[in-house]
Order: structure tokens, then sequence, then C-alpha cells
């Protein structure tokens, strides 16, 4: 999976916000700001969660290391439109 980290750096590489996330992977920008609050992993239906990554993986995101000990992010520019 991917952890709240993790999302906000992917975020971050890609200069989204989180409506930008939203649009593009269709879970709400509220249910993404709370998954945001949290610490690890968060506490989401894996349907949401996979949307997240999937949309971000699709846009040159990679999720490297281990979640909860130490993950991150790797940004494959070659792989964005």
């Amino acid at each position: 999976m991917l952890s709240v980290g993790q999302i906000k750096a992917a975020r971050a590489f890609l200069a989204w916000s989180v409506n930008d996330l939203s649009a593009v992977c269709g879970v709400g920008a509220t249910t993404i700001r709370k998954y945001e609050m949290q610490k690890g992993i968060p506490q989401g239906t894996i349907k949401n969660l996979l949307a997240i990554k999937i949309c971000l993986e699709a846009e040159g995101i990679e999720f490297i290391g281990d979640p909860l000990v130490n993950p991150g992010v790797v940004l494959h520019v070659s792989q964005r439109a």
C-alpha cells in the first residue's frame, strides 16, 4: 500500500493540490484531506487508496520502500505526458 507521507510527497512532485488529485482519481477531496491528516498508512477503503495509487503511478510516481518503515517516492519524468 502507500503511506500518508508518500501521498503528500507525490502531490508535491506533481505540484498537485488535493483538488487536483481528487479530480484525477475520483476520490473526494474531503476524503483525501482526512487521509492526509493521519499518520502511517491511511485508514480508508482499499478502493479509494488503490485509486489514488494507480492515478499517481500513471503520472510517473513510483512508490518505494516500506510504507511504514522507510517510505519513499520517485518521479519518473519521462513517463509524464
